[in-house]
């Protein structure tokens, strides 16, 4: 079975939605434009039910099969943009200065409607589709957010279904990685504060800058020789800010970055070492120094059973040689992991047309692949809830 024929038909739909998603990004939690562009399409669709403001912006459709079964599978895709300055030359590129659709959110959110578009109108199933338009993927918690504001409570889910555009030069090759798929992540700063000078009298510091300098190279150590080697930890310092004169030693620096892990033990044992070593280098220089750690995404657990049946449904639009549960663990992170925890699903990879990488200002979502994101979507929605299964 190729792309699926009413989502074929709207191939120039879908692409002109994802166009316009693209030339109009919008940050985490501020998804205005895009949350009513998915709440007008669902309603011209035909989609049952439409709510909206979950989580500030989040939309949740339903749609309901022709059989009248209790069953219900939820699909789910991210809406958010990133504060990148876009660099692509895309005639579509965005709009709105230093915000830029550099993940393929974009993408997933045209995807999930084309799906809803072809489930609304031929409602081949038994049971209801729950179709999730998140929010602030992008490290602000939406997925969290969602949840506490009772997502599944509201709109149960026996089984969730993910999806993220890949840009690997391979066009329509879908993997999954079973288990842990995805890292989780805890987010750190630390503020030191010494004592500041002139520059050509730094006795009379307590130089926070080449303390903080001392301890990114620490840092550094935990994932060499505290973390067993067999377990995956990644420690990045990504900021760090001190100064603002040539002749003056300032008085505070902050660092700033990562952890990602894969199990919770490991992201413990980094966390306290972190603390350990922030005490120590206090002690020693006579400064004060202060830790802010944060967990941001968990460890994402794509089920088993789940992820063939989700490799079946590709295999149906791709073809069974064009799909793997061979996939390599990913050290990003993805917060539908937290969706995961509540219920059990899985979440694949479509690679497409691009090589750029995510989050990089030149990026690039190939939009053929639109309509095999979109099928695949709604297919396993069919295969999960057949008509006559009970």
């Amino acid at each position: 079975m190729p792309v699926l024929p009413i989502i074929s038909e709207s191939q120039d739909e879908l692409t002109g939605i994802f166009k316009d998603l693209h030339a109009h990004p919008e940050i985490g939690f501020t998804e205005a434009r895009t949350a009513q562009v998915v709440a007008e399409k669902l309603r011209e669709y035909g989609v049952d039910e439409v709510h909206t403001g979950i989580a500030k912006t989040g939309v949740v459709g339903l749609i309901k099969g022709k059989g009248g079964g209790n069953r219900r599978v939820g699909l789910r895709a991210d809406m958010d943009a990133l504060p990148i300055h876009e660099e692509s030359n895309l005639p579509y590129a965005s709009k709105n200065e230093g915000v830029m659709h550099a993940c393929g959110h974009d993408g997933h959110t045209t995807m999930l409607l084309g799906a809803a578009k072809h489930l609304a109108r031929t409602r081949d199933f038994d049971g209801t589709a729950v179709l999730i338009f998140q929010p602030a993927e992008e490290g602000l918690g939406g997925a969290r957010g969602m949840l506490a504001e009772g997502l599944f409570d509201k709109f149960p889910c026996d089984e969730v279904f993910g999806m993220h555009n890949w840009p690997n030069g391979e066009p329509g090759k879908v993997g999954i990685c079973k288990g842990p798929a995805m890292a989780g992540a805890s987010f750190f700063d630390i503020r030191i504060k010494g004592r500041g000078s002139h520059a050509a009298m730094p006795q009379q510091s307590r130089d926070p800058l080449v303390i903080a300098a001392m301890l990114v190279a620490q840092i550094q150590t935990i994932v060499a020789r505290n973390v067993a080697p067999l377990d995956a930890c990644v420690f990045s310092v990504t900021q760090s800010h001190a100064g603002s004169a040539y002749n003056v030693v300032p008085d505070t620096a902050t660092l700033a970055g990562t952890i990602r892990y894969f199990k919770d033990e490991v992201c413990e044992l980094a966390e306290t070492r972190l603390r350990e070593l922030c005490d120590g280098m206090a002690r020693a220089y006579g400064v004060e120094i202060e830790v802010d750690l944060r967990n941001i995404f968990d460890v994402l657990m794509n089920d088993s059973d789940l992820s063939d049946a989700y490799l079946e449904a590709a295999s149906d639009i791709v073809g069974a040689e064009n799909v793997s549960d061979k996939a390599e663990p990913a050290t990003g992170s993805e917060d539908f992991a937290d969706m995961l925890k509540v219920v059990p699903g899985s979440y694949c990879r479509v690679g497409h047309g691009g090589t750029v990488p995510l989050h990089n200002p030149g990026f690039m979502l190939d939009p053929e692949i639109l309509p095999v994101g979109a099928s695949i979507m709604a297919r396993i929605v069919e295969r999960r809830m057949p008509i006559g299964a009970a």
